[in-house]
């Protein structure tokens, strides 16, 4: 049953991860200033890959045990908010607002581990790390706004 559970949830978070192909960060982002400590693009893959798989096995551990039922809603929440990002950071270039929904994944990836742990402290515990990457995503969001703020205000302006 946790492999089925497994498999499932790994879809959820493959599907999120895939607006990263459909919306990639091309000369738009290429062109904007980042900060030094931006990392190197191969990084990404990597760490997003590892994270899906910790994203995944938590929720398929979580989704076999009674009382899971919060736990699962905000899994759910975050995996959504999760794919909503970089349709709106690139394909949008929508600086700003991509920060609004990076505060709002944090916060319900913050809640989902809490809730996670309730249920099966492991599966919180694999939370941990996606909430420090998600953390650093904020603050290379926060940055790039900072760094770029014509940039921000004209993707920000309305179509004419």
């Amino acid at each position: 049953m946790f492999w089925l559970l497994f498999s499932i949830f790994l879809t959820a978070c493959i599907a999120a991860g895939s607006t990263g192909g459909l919306f990639s960060p091309g000369p738009w982002y290429r062109n904007l200033a980042k900060p030094s400590w931006t990392p190197p693009d191969w990084v990404f893959p990597v760490v997003w890959t590892t994270l899906y798989l910790c994203m995944a096995t938590a929720g398929a551990r979580v989704a076999m045990l009674p009382d899971n039922g919060v736990a699962m809603a905000f899994w759910a929440l975050q995996v959504a908010l999760n794919s909503l990002w970089t349709p709106v950071f690139f394909g949008l270039k929508k600086i700003k607002l991509g920060m609004v929904v990076l505060t709002a994944l944090w916060l319900s990836v913050a809640a989902t581990m809490v809730a996670l742990w309730q249920v099966d402290m492991v599966s919180g515990m694999l939370f941990i790390p996606y909430l420090i990457w998600v953390s650093i995503a904020g603050a290379l969001n926060a940055s790039v706004w900072r760094l770029n703020p014509d940039e921000a205000k004209q993707a920000s302006a309305p179509a004419p």
